[in-house]
């Protein structure tokens, strides 16, 4: 292993983006709060929200069920400013930092990224002067580190890298599903980090929970490799073996999961190169899978005119594939009970343009409607 800054922090990090709730929708802390206690308890110190999860009740969140209840030295909080949702100007989205400080209550941010760039949006950052703002915060001491989390090609990478060398770190997408997906280019992402000598940190390290719970061919992979471990446990363990890793970021919405997570995560091993030969085949068994690659993170619904459920449409497509007696109808009737339908999208591109998967969105809600809708 390389020697990189931060390689020593728990491999585990507790991302703050699919939160327990209650029944009313509000965040349930008592949860939360246990899953934090058990998390530090076990050594984990990394913990990641941004201002736009949940509408800020992620931040308030933390703030409630790990800064109010912690010393500030044994955390680290990461959370993010977006240029591009929830602002309107260049004083909206550097308000959003000011925003962040009070809702968590953390006083300095330990690491602090630009949020989702992509594409469509990076020249906000540029327009915006969010840059050269953030870069006053660190010398200011209200960050310690700072970066920006990624969603385009390795072309786009590498231009940001040069034109910001001074950035301290990235957040790539990494799994093994994406490793050589062409929309998402793990791999090479990584290897344009490690030429510039940026640690990384990972996001979508179970595909939003897509891994936890893969297709059944993936999981008979698994199952013959029989180390009794959780499939979620082949997802992390993967990402966290690559070298320049600070830590690969679980959006843990239970106790349980926090739990799973920990069994094999306190005492971090490496895959072996047996266990690399098992994902290699479980990469195989996926490349021949036709599902959606939705990874409900719902940037896409965000701005969408029609109020559009996209990734719960997704969902039900993918899940009537599984089984030939799913009830397809009744949980699409569910899902767009009093919002859009797949029928109703007017092709504006704006889910296009926010997905960080760069689907095909317009075009696959009219392959759901034939299935679900006409």
């Amino acid at each position: 292993m390389s020697d990189y800054p931060g390689k020593d922090v728990f491999k585990l990090g507790f991302g703050l983006m699919r939160l327990p709730k209650l029944a009313d929708g509000s965040m349930d802390i008592p949860q939360i709060s246990a899953m934090v206690d058990k998390f530090i308890e076990a050594g984990g110190t990394y913990f990641d929200t941004a201002y736009v999860y949940d509408n800020g009740a992620s931040e308030e969140a933390a703030r409630k069920a790990l800064v109010d209840r912690y010393p500030r030295d044994r955390f680290t909080l990461c959370t993010k400013l977006c240029a591009w949702l929830q602002c309107t100007d260049e004083a909206s989205a550097k308000q959003q930092f000011w925003t962040s400080l009070e809702r968590t209550g953390a006083g300095y941010f330990d690491y602090y990224l630009l949020h989702a760039l992509q594409r469509n949006n990076y020249e906000k950052y540029d327009e915006y002067h969010i840059w050269d703002f953030v870069r006053d915060l660190k010398a200011k001491g209200l960050v310690r580190h700072w970066g920006f989390s990624f969603h385009a090609d390795p072309e786009l990478l590498e231009q940001l890298l040069n034109a910001h060398p001074e950035v301290d770190f990235v957040q790539l997408q990494i799994n093994y599903a994406d490793w050589e997906n062409p929309g998402v280019n793990s791999r090479r992402c990584l290897e344009i980090c490690k030429a510039h000598n940026k640690p990384v940190t990972v996001m979508e390290t179970i595909k939003g929970g897509v891994l936890a719970d893969p297709i059944p061919e993936v999981k008979a992979v698994f199952d013959k490799a029989d180390n009794g471990l959780s499939y979620a446990s082949w997802a992390v363990r993967f990402v966290a073996s690559q070298d320049y890793i600070i830590t690969a970021l679980s959006g843990m919405s239970t106790l349980a999961q926090m739990e799973d997570n920990l069994s094999y995560m306190k005492d971090f091993k490496p895959l072996t190169d047996d266990e690399m030969k098992v994902i290699a085949q479980a990469q195989e068994a996926l490349n021949q899978d036709k599902s959606i690659p939705c990874t409900a993170c719902h940037y896409c619904t965000e701005g969408c005119p029609m109020s559009i459920p996209i990734p719960e449409i997704f969902a039900v497509y993918n899940r009537r594939k599984g089984s030939p007696h799913f009830r397809t109808v009744r949980e699409y009737n569910i899902v767009t009970q009093d919002r859009g339908r797949a029928s109703q999208c007017i092709q504006c591109g704006q889910c296009e343009s926010a997905c960080p998967q760069h689907l095909p969105i317009i075009e696959l809600l009219q392959t759901c409607r034939p299935v679900m809708d006409d």
